[in-house]
């Protein structure tokens, strides 16, 4: 399914909070175009694996590529973002969002003394698990287990799932003051946060007419300081980032809505049908018209 993402940038994630806060993905690159996802956020941790190509995820202004094996574990609130790089189809990327919760109630001992410190550790934005490391065979075994389990979903499969995030767990605190930290510098994360702002800001006015002084304004920064952000987060300019929005957002409209092309086009801030239409074939690879065609 595709990422979706509220004002705020965090991605809304379809899990029930209270009785099972845990949710398994599979194959959402196949929806993307260029098999890339937009960064994001949510306060859930991230666990997400590399099958067949090469991926780069992006965690705040570091990327990481996992080859095909490998895993990374997201913390909670870190902005990220994933692209594949290698492969003639899109990688399946097995991948589970859960809240620290499944392990044990936020009041509980367990949590205070074992999921807080990770929550809170700002120097741990994510660990990745190579398949080549013997010290990491045992959580990617266990990560793999998870996948399993929600794709048989045998009799207390959720169990299964529920035991293997607390060892998870278990392996990063047991090892908590070994494993590599990101020292972010003040600049970085105050880019991290004017990034947020200005995204922020594009997702909730793409519908309008929004200019570069706009979008720079959401962080209260220069337009080149603005250009700077987004070149060092996004390789591309504010505006870029706002077409690219309005595309995507414009794709789901042809697939999920019975709106016309004008009717879309001018839902997502382009003015002109012509312009709308050249920007979707130049990203996409063919016209808006043809979306409902192929059922894409």
């Amino acid at each position: 399914m595709p990422i979706l993402l509220d004002r705020q940038l965090r991605e809304q994630i379809p899990h029930d909070a209270v009785t099972f806060p845990i949710t398994f993905f599979s194959d959402e690159l196949a929806s993307l175009p260029d098999w890339a996802g937009p960064l994001h956020w949510h306060p859930d941790f991230e666990i997400a694996s590399a099958e067949c190509g090469v991926l780069d995820y992006q965690v705040g202004q570091q990327h990481i590529h996992l080859e095909p094996g490998d895993s990374i574990f997201v913390n909670g609130n870190v902005l990220h973002g994933i692209r594949q790089l290698s492969g003639d189809e899109p990688d399946p990327m097995p991948n589970i969002v859960f809240s620290g919760t499944l392990a044990a109630p936020e009041t509980s001992v367990i949590y205070q003394k074992y999921i807080l410190p990770v929550i809170g550790c700002g120097t741990l934005p994510f660990i990745v698990f190579r398949h080549g490391e013997p010290d990491h065979s045992e959580v990617l075994r266990l990560v793999g287990e998870i996948y399993t389990a929600f794709r048989e979903q045998d009799v207390c499969f959720e169990m299964t799932v529920q035991r293997n995030i607390s060892r998870i767990f278990e392996y990063i605190c047991r090892n908590f003051e070994s494993l590599p930290r990101s020292e972010e510098s003040r600049i970085q994360l105050t880019a991290q946060i004017r990034i947020q702002k200005m995204l922020t800001y594009i997702y909730e006015h793409y519908a309008d007419a929004v200019t570069l002084e706009d979008i720079a304004g959401a962080a209260n920064i220069s337009r080149s300081e603005a250009g700077r952000c987004f070149q060092t987060y996004m390789n591309c300019s504010p505006v870029d980032a706002l077409i690219r929005h309005r595309l995507q957002t414009a794709r789901r409209l042809l697939t999920e809505t019975t709106l016309t092309l004008q009717e879309i086009s001018y839902d997502c801030g382009f003015h002109s049908v012509n312009y709308f239409s050249r920007q979707f074939k130049k990203l996409y690879g063919y016209a808006p018209g043809k979306n409902r065609v192929l059922g894409k």
